[in-house]
């Protein structure tokens, strides 16, 4: 009895994970432009079914549902832009695992906001070295443009680094009072799958 119990909790992560990773998808093409950055910068809210995953489960959970909406994305969209898809899933990682990390070390909304500033902090800085050492790069010699250093410096600092944080601050202010009225739910699921 006790080994169908586990099994049965095991699916339901799954099923779980699987349906986060399906709704995070959805909420990646309802994304818009910032009006004064770059318009290929665009915000979603694609990250929350990855919070809500990475605070009922655990930090990898968060990851999985991130990896879920990418590989679904790249099917759906038939792989046109696998460079994007990349820096998508490590800003994701970057942003959910801090916020997972704290919030199940310390629980509670101050945990909360911590752990969505620490992210927004880490996925800025470290989207933003990415971007200059690689991503950028990446991109110029995919699509065959020179890029001069000059050129990479004025993307990170007026293109990157700003739109990352101003991504952390709306996912962050749209998950707050998510989780705030989400939280007894989230608890009792964790309750569950303890």
């Amino acid at each position: 009895m006790m080994q169908t119990t586990k099994q049965s909790s095991k699916l339901l992560k799954l099923i779980i994970l699987a349906l986060l990773g399906t709704i995070s998808l959805v909420l990646f093409f309802f994304n818009f432009p910032l009006p004064f950055l770059p318009p290929y910068l665009k915000i979603d809210f694609s990250e929350v079914p990855a919070l809500m995953a990475a605070l009922i489960f655990s930090p990898v959970a968060g990851i999985i549902v991130v990896a879920v909406k990418n590989i679904l994305y790249l099917m759906v969209s038939g792989a046109g832009d696998p460079i994007g898809v990349t820096a998508n899933f490590l800003a994701g990682i970057m942003f959910v695992v801090p916020v997972a990390i704290l919030y199940h070390k310390f629980k509670g909304v101050k945990s909360i906001v911590s752990g969505l500033v620490t992210g927004t902090i880490i996925m800025a800085l470290g989207m933003s070295v990415l971007n200059y050492f690689f991503i950028l790069p990446a991109y110029a010699w995919f699509m065959g443009w020179e890029m001069s250093e000059q050129v990479k410096w004025i993307s990170v600092i007026a293109g990157v680094l700003p739109f990352n944080i101003i991504k952390g601050i709306v996912v962050g202010l749209l998950f707050i009072p998510l989780f705030v009225k989400m939280r007894t739910w989230i608890e009792q699921k964790q309750a569950k799958v303890a």
